[in-house]
């Protein structure tokens, strides 16, 4: 029998699942609890396809827009949030309704009202076509809102009242090109309104923090996540410029082990949107391949949660 060669493996913490994820699929399992088998899913309820298969198998239909979802149906909105036009829409269908946007998406959202309703000229800072994005210009009427993806956008934004700008972003953005974009974009208008607190969430924030602390001791990092998530995207790019190759996987049965074969140190964390059970099989995978050592490397411990919505309680 031949030696498995020695691997060690530093697990980041925090990773996966964040509070707004996990209410979201709380959401959808207690609808189906309470109205039972079919609720409907206008979008993915969080970016992660282990999810959504297994709240198919439950009884959730996901579909794309409300008019695929039949009149006396449930219908769940994702966690993304939504543009004010779906829920008219579903108010003027009489559709039974639960909106599963995040909290910290909400607060994103009613800043951009505030602001606007200051006679402000809102900027997002995000990227385009993200369904957050999408959902957080829907919040105003159009033009209210200019999209800023990069700092060379920053730089190139005109406008003629530098007195009545303010900006909001995206939850699920990179801390530090967040914070070049709006260097660039306070440098140009100073007296730019900015939100009360950040905006980025505390759990992108806090899985770039760990994802960098384990990568600079790594070879390679491994991100368990989906590749329409923002913030999984986001932990490969820190993992990268903290000095380490990274890649972004789905399952196990992704893994490149060629590309791990002169790996000594080995990193691993996971998206938000991303359950545990997906790193167990990653680490179950890298047992039958390596001799593993595993350690994990916690920066922050999180202890935030999100009450569910009323109308599913009561």
């Amino acid at each position: 029998m031949t030696e498995k060669q020695p691997l060690r493996v530093l697990i980041a913490g925090p990773r996966g699942f964040c509070a707004g994820v996990d209410r979201a699929i709380q959401i959808v399992e207690s609808a189906l609890d309470k109205f039972g088998a079919p609720v409907y899913v206008r979008h993915e309820i969080v970016h992660n396809r282990y999810v959504v298969e297994d709240l198919q198998k439950r009884g959730a239909i996901f579909v794309d827009e409300l008019n695929e979802v039949p009149a006396d149906a449930p219908v769940v909105f994702s966690a993304h949030g939504v543009a004010k036009s779906v829920p008219a829409e579903a108010e003027r269908r009489e559709l039974l309704y639960v909106d599963a946007t995040c909290p910290l998406v909400s607060k994103v959202h009613r800043e951009a009202e505030r602001h606007y309703a200051r006679g402000h000229h809102i900027l997002l800072i995000g990227h385009a076509g993200h369904p957050e994005v999408i959902g957080s210009m829907g919040q105003l009427p159009e033009g209210a809102i200019s999209l800023i993806e990069t700092a060379d956008d920053a730089a190139k934004f005109e406008t003629d009242q530098p007195d009545k700008l303010s900006y909001i972003t995206q939850t699920t953005l990179s801390v530090d090109d967040t914070a070049d974009i709006i260097g660039v974009l306070m440098q140009r208008f100073p007296l730019m309104a900015h939100p009360r607190k950040e905006d980025i969430c505390y759990a992108t924030t806090n899985r770039q923090e760990a994802a960098k602390a384990i990568a600079s001791e790594c070879d390679y990092v491994l991100v368990i996540g989906a590749p329409n998530s923002s913030n999984s995207r986001r932990l490969v790019e820190v993992a990268h410029r903290s000095g380490s190759e990274s890649a972004l996987i789905q399952r196990a049965m992704d893994i490149d082990w060629d590309a791990l074969k002169d790996v000594k140190t080995l990193g691993i964390t996971a998206g938000a949107s991303a359950p545990e059970i997906l790193v167990e099989e990653v680490l179950t995978a890298l047992r039958q391949k390596f001799d593993v050592d595993m350690s994990e490397v916690i920066t922050r411990t999180e202890d935030i949660s999100f009450k569910l919505p009323a109308m599913l309680t009561e």
